[in-house]
């Protein structure tokens, strides 16, 4: 136990989302996170504007109205503003993997940038088995990570959005629950072997439910004995 107490482990990882251009926020944020997510959807047109100010890699994000975003724009346009994210730098790019054509949108992604393939159910969870064959479908496209996200209904719904973490080994894998259930998954994930958590910047810009700070997160991280 003595051992264990003393033992330094690695930094979970972070990415926190960003929903608004509060530049003080984001800069402020940075010792606390990993990576940022630009939510072009939620920004709006000005989401150009803050990428100067991310001092660390980040993931751009173009949600669509299906699975809980915020873009209104069509498909073409929506797809656009992820390809100039790219040009800006972008080290991600996360798009659905429900989209259409991803096959062809993964195949000319990929030669620039990383690819996140995600997938999220907002109304209930989903048996293991399910979830297992989204991640492979999504590694089947040619995604560098997989995203599957659930919506926890019970406490033990936290324990299958884990198990999908570890049964992947070598694969960068993000699965974690979202709502007010959901919580234990989104504080374990990458302890148990997921490639990041997703964390707000601050209480009340959370881009989806259930979502912690990531202050708090990096706080209950170091209170576990993982530092920097």
């Amino acid at each position: 136990m003595r051992r264990y107490l003393k033992r330094i482990m690695n930094r979970p990882r972070i990415c926190a989302s960003i929903v608004h251009d509060d530049i003080d926020l984001i800069k402020s944020s940075a010792e606390d996170v990993d990576l940022f997510e630009v939510r072009i959807d939620l920004i709006g047109s000005g989401w150009i504007n803050i990428i100067k100010y991310l001092s660390k890699p980040w993931i751009a994000c173009n949600r669509r109205s299906a699975e809980g975003g915020n873009w209104t724009g069509d498909e073409s346009a929506r797809i656009e503003e992820l390809f100039k994210a790219i040009d800006l730098g972008a080290e991600i790019i996360d798009i659905e993997v429900e989209s259409n054509n991803i096959e062809e949108l993964v195949k000319e992604i990929k030669p620039r940038t990383k690819c996140l393939l995600s997938y999220h159910q907002f109304n209930w969870m989903l048996p293991l088995n399910e979830l297992r064959y989204i991640v492979h479908k999504q590694l089947e496209y040619g995604a560098d990570i997989c995203k599957v996200i659930a919506t926890a209904q019970k406490f033990e719904d936290n324990y299958t959005a884990l198990q999908l973490n570890t049964e992947f080994p070598g694969k960068n894998v993000v699965a974690f629950t979202m709502g007010p259930l959901g919580a234990v998954s989104r504080v374990f994930c990458p302890i148990v072997g997921g490639y990041f958590t997703y964390a707000s910047l601050m209480e009340g810009s959370e881009s989806a439910p259930g979502q912690i700070t990531a202050g708090e997160l990096r706080r209950l991280y170091k209170l576990l004995g993982y530092h920097e």
